[in-house]
């Protein structure tokens, strides 16, 4: 019984993830955990779990006596962040220019074509999930399980600015040719080639978000809304948690 109950509170983790994703749970708002829970179909227990889990991962925040908050990143955590993402993830291109076999060259062939095309198409959603597995094989082929723990937790956090930066005019087309970049230098098994143009691509991302808040403010959050949230009551009663 204890593992199905720790996999419920993971499943609404999940839920919790892709919410924030989606901005059902805006950045900055407070989250009311009577209403969610409600909306969800569960008590509050799985849920609160499922907090103490995004807390951990740096999504949201719990503070005694107020409750719990989404995390959202100020100017300063982003200029604090990018700068050691860009160091980070230029040392996994480095470490996977000189793992990379043909094998890999061959599938990562396939995710820059797709790429190449959603930026083509302007498709913003498309071209960000295809974007976060060609980081993510970068990451595997480094082969490095210190390092990938590291930037998994901070791209988790990162997760909270999505893919904001490609709403910049022409910044989808620029993110793209970097990709491309680093590409040649894992096809050339060349480190440190990789790792230059990586911590490029890491860094041009931190400047389109500065150019779209300097253009835009960010809007003051408001409570988060929970109500219209797709409900898992039907797979959390099958398991006696509802």
């Amino acid at each position: 019984m204890r593992i199905v109950q720790q996999a419920l509170y993971l499943e609404v983790a999940d839920r919790l993830r892709a919410m924030i994703d989606d901005r059902s749970l805006m950045p900055g708002a407070w989250i009311d955990e009577v209403a969610l829970a409600t909306s969800l179909g569960i008590s509050r227990t799985p849920l609160r779990e499922a907090l103490k889990v995004l807390a951990a991962e740096g999504l949201v925040r719990l503070e005694p006596r107020r409750g719990c908050f989404v995390n959202a990143l100020t100017e300063q955590d982003l200029d604090e962040i990018f700068p050691l993402m860009a160091l980070l993830e230029g040392r996994c291109a480095y470490e996977a220019a000189r793992n990379v076999t043909q094998a890999d060259l061959d599938a990562l062939e396939g995710l820059h074509a797709e790429l190449a095309r959603y930026a083509q198409a302007g498709d913003i959603d498309a071209y960000y999930e295809t974007n976060y597995q060609i980081h993510e094989a970068i990451q595997r082929l480094a082969g490095n399980r210190w390092l990938s723990g590291v930037v998994s937790d901070l791209r988790k956090v990162l997760r909270l600015s999505r893919h904001k930066s490609l709403k910049l005019q022409g910044r989808i087309h620029e993110s793209c040719a970097e990709h491309m970049s680093v590409f040649s230098a894992l096809k050339a098994h060349d480190p440190e080639g990789a790792e230059v143009s990586m911590k490029t691509h890491v860094l041009r991302q931190r400047g389109a978000l500065r150019a779209l808040d300097q253009a835009d403010p960010a809007p003051v959050p408001v409570p988060a809304a929970v109500h219209d949230a797709p409900t898992i009551r039907s797979r959390l009663r099958l398991a006696g948690e509802g």
